[in-house]
């Protein structure tokens, strides 16, 4: 799979803009804050509906403006994929594939895989728990429709459990019939996530250490594990034993929205005791083996971004990276970067067909 062009308008910092594609290589230089990575950024879009940095929609749209328009052509087997993703303020968001709008967004993930790597990514180690269970999903969400609609379903009822704890409080009374109701599927969709997660972690580390030792060299030991208060006791009892502090709280405290990844290297966090090299190194190695995890569970190759990731590391851990990147397993890749000259020296050296755009 691969995308072969794309139309930008009023996208961000673009009035109007079009790109042509090659199908292995392409890269974007330029200065810092002229369009590098809000180009990566769209066609992150048009695969996930949303953008990767901006959550809120209508922040997207060129300022004085009041739409934006972003349009691609994918080539997919043997049929090309044309997918449309618009927002005009006041609207909600359209996305449409082949002309036809998606009732749901949620059917639009995983046609058309992709990783991306930026340095936005940090916030994996330095941010809550909330950032690193939406990584751990959004993996195996690319190729597990199940796993979504269980993890759609299972934010819902934990939403109007919620509702019904602050219910409660507000309004001096308790109905624990109706509470129970909702610790039943909270309990029934949180075991289906836990379940995949701990399969997830398990088929994920292997990969990701090799990830690792490669690009570092194999100087260091690295470690991910799967925190989950499921791993002692079934929800069902947890909600249940938990219950008066939920209604103390207002919230449903326990249950898989609470889970964590654990990251450490020679046994210790990695946000306490990594270098920024070594974090970095960490955060492109799980990037890498997310890409593989995909690759070997959806029907085609993911598509490859990798935004300004050469800046902060050493010359040998640039070079593993292409080492990665120059494998056949690898589809098409596009990459953003300050130094022109750094990066044809990249390109050419991955020895693959490539344009290169300056901005």
């Amino acid at each position: 799979m691969f995308l072969k062009k794309i139309s930008l308008v009023n996208y961000k910092n673009f009035d109007s803009r079009e790109f042509e594609f090659d199908s292995k290589i392409n890269a974007f230089v330029g200065a810092n804050g002229i369009g590098k990575t809000n180009v990566l950024d769209a066609v992150y879009h048009l695969c996930f509906g949303k953008s990767y940095f901006n959550p809120i929609s209508s922040q997207n749209i060129r300022h004085g403006e009041d739409f934006f328009m972003i349009e691609g052509i994918f080539q997919k087997e043997e049929r090309e994929e044309r997918i449309i993703c618009s927002l005009k303020k006041g609207n909600k968001k359209v996305i449409k594939r082949n002309g036809k709008a998606y009732e749901r967004f949620s059917d639009h993930i995983g046609l058309l895989p992709l990783v991306m790597i930026s340095p936005a990514d940090r916030d994996l180690i330095i941010e809550g728990s909330e950032t690193r269970r939406k990584f751990m999903d959004g993996v195996i969400a690319q190729s597990d429709k199940d796993y979504l609609q269980a993890l759609i379903h299972y934010n819902k009822v934990l939403m109007q459990r919620n509702s019904l704890l602050k219910y409660f409080t507000a309004n001096h009374r308790f109905d624990p019939a109706t509470l129970e109701v909702y610790n039943e599927q909270l309990s029934h969709y949180g075991t289906i996530i836990h379940e995949r997660r701990k399969k997830f972690i398990a088929e994920f580390i292997d990969t990701f250490r090799e990830q690792y030792r490669v690009i570092s060299g194999g100087n260091e030991i690295v470690g991910l594990e799967y925190d989950s208060k499921l791993h002692e006791e079934d929800l069902q009892v947890l909600l249940k034993n938990n219950l008066e502090k939920d209604r103390a709280l207002q919230y449903t405290s326990v249950g898989t929205h609470k889970d964590d990844l654990k990251f450490t290297i020679a046994d210790h966090p990695i946000k306490k005791f990594g270098s920024q090299g070594q974090q970095k190194t960490f955060l492109i190695a799980l990037k890498f083996a997310q890409f593989h995890f995909i690759k070997a569970h959806a029907a085609t190759t993911p598509v490859l971004l990798l935004d300004d990731i050469f800046d902060k590391l050493d010359e040998n851990r640039v070079k593993h990276i292409i080492t990665l990147v120059e494998d056949d397993n690898f589809g098409q890749i596009f990459l953003s970067d300050t130094h022109r000259d750094r990066t044809e020296e990249i390109v050419k050296s991955i020895h693959q067909s490539y344009k290169i755009f300056t901005l």
